[in-house]
């Protein structure tokens, strides 16, 4: 056997040797990149795709789909006030190893029901699963609820979005949500990642990112707070004196 004729039949075998996904995720985003300028509130991603089958619609169990969207993450020092002797104190604290910035998860119906505990242990895809804590000091013995409180702030403020049965599914085969992103947002690159389940298993998968980056203005005080951050102090003093003053002389003309 020559060497070309092997190389052929290492292919051949490869290829039969390989498993056919029976169902694969076509997706397709509005925007890839979102501009954070001094004049942004927040932005709104359209998420849509298909599901490519090699064969007919499986019987049983019908598709769900699961839509997450992680900003970049971050070390988070959580702490416990008490009240002693009439005033607040820090008492214990926790570092939370990783916890997104942003979080959002979006599906088809109920989580609960479109995905099972070890399907969610393995990729990670609800909300407390998707935040990260190691470990704890000895003397806390709750720790869980220092990622409850993580979870419980930035979901008043929409950076961790649990969105049940917002995802549209039609005939099993396209879909399609509506992210809304706030204002504060991190810059950096925030996975996005679908799923396709049947009876609460992963059937397939599929991950791309957005990017998010301060432009113009925005992106020129953040260089220069980073770089040079005596000239940023100096200009910030000046900014503060002269809003000031004008201030002062608006109060004036008013008075006169």
């Amino acid at each position: 056997m020559t060497l070309s004729n092997t190389l052929r039949w290492l292919v051949a075998a490869l290829f039969i040797a390989m498993p056919v996904t029976a169902e694969e995720v076509v997706l397709g985003l509005s925007k890839n990149e979102v501009a954070i300028t001094t004049s942004f509130n927040g932005s709104e991603i359209l998420i849509f795709g298909a599901v490519k089958r090699e064969k007919p619609i499986p019987d049983g169990e019908p598709l769900a789909v699961i839509i997450t969207i992680a900003g970049p993450s971050e070390t988070v020092t959580v702490r416990r006030k008490e009240k002693k002797l009439g005033i607040w104190v820090n008492t214990d604290s926790v570092d939370v190893d990783a916890a997104p910035s942003f979080y959002a998860v979006a599906t088809s119906g109920l989580l609960r029901d479109a995905l099972n505990d070890v399907e969610d242990l393995r990729y990670k895809i609800s909300v407390p699963r998707a935040i990260r804590s190691v470990g704890a000091p000895m003397n806390v013995l709750d720790a869980a609820s220092f990622t409850e409180a993580v979870i419980r702030i930035r979901g008043a403020s929409d950076l961790y979005q649990l969105l049940e049965d917002s995802v549209t599914v039609d005939d099993q085969t396209l879909f399609q949500t509506s992210v809304r992103m706030p204002a504060a947002l991190t810059e950096g690159a925030y996975a996005t990642r679908i799923f396709l389940t049947r009876g609460g298993k992963v059937v397939s998968s599929y991950e791309t990112a957005i990017d998010v980056r301060k432009v113009g203005l925005e992106r020129w005080l953040y260089t220069l707070s980073r770089e040079n951050a005596f000239l940023y102090g100096l200009m910030s003093l000046a900014i503060a004196i002269a809003a000031g003053w004008g201030a002062s002389a608006v109060f004036r003309l008013f008075r006169a």
